[in-house]
């Protein structure tokens, strides 16, 4: 599950996709991302259906979530 920001900035940098495009495909307002981003390694606030269409987003994209006790991201083997 997307938890931190920079879990989100690292699922964006793996699959080569900037704020703007990852604010079209998710639906939100670019700011949302930055926002998100914004929080580095503590908990993203914001609204848990935001949350869940960025990540959709990026998973249709090619990312995994990993939360092993630490957050993490990687790509889906194919």
């Amino acid at each position: 599950m997307l938890s931190t920001g920079n879990q989100l900035r690292a699922a964006r940098a793996l699959v080569d996709m900037d704020q703007g495009a990852l604010a079209e495909t998710a639906g939100v307002n670019v700011n949302t991302i930055r926002n998100m981003e914004a929080s580095k390694d503590e908990t993203i606030k914001a609204n848990n259906q935001t949350v869940v269409a960025v990540q959709k987003a990026l998973e249709q994209a090619g990312i995994e979530f990993l939360n092993h006790g630490q957050p993490g991201v990687r790509l889906k083997a194919k």
